[in-house]
């Protein structure tokens, strides 16, 4: 397999490229824009901004937003999900400095 190429070859392709306006975000996910501007009064995604003012969100900010809504939908409360996926999000980048630091002592 070819090695990755470190830059998407167009903006589409960066996954942290802001392509998508909150009317189509929230459609994408099934939500409405005020669930998207609640993730952000969390801090859980913090959509750019356009020249004109309106947020723009990524395809990974979109991912994050999905999982929101699953814990949302599962009834947990949004500060609740916004806070587990943080959670989720440490503990992964944990596993993962651990899983180095055991391959660099073997």
């Amino acid at each position: 397999m070819p090695p990755r190429s470190t830059r998407p070859a167009t903006p589409l392709d960066d996954d942290d490229y802001p392509a998508y306006t909150m009317g189509r975000a929230a459609d994408m996910l099934g939500t409405t824009p005020a669930f998207l501007r609640s993730l952000g009064e969390h801090r859980l995604i913090t959509p750019l901004r356009s020249e004109g003012g309106h947020r723009r969100y990524s395809r990974y900010q979109l991912r994050i937003a999905a999982r929101a809504r699953e814990l949302v939908d599962a009834g947990t409360a949004v500060e609740a999900a916004c806070r587990i996926i943080v959670l989720e999000d440490q503990l992964e980048e944990a596993q993962r400095i651990n899983e180095q630091l055991r391959t660099q002592t073997n």
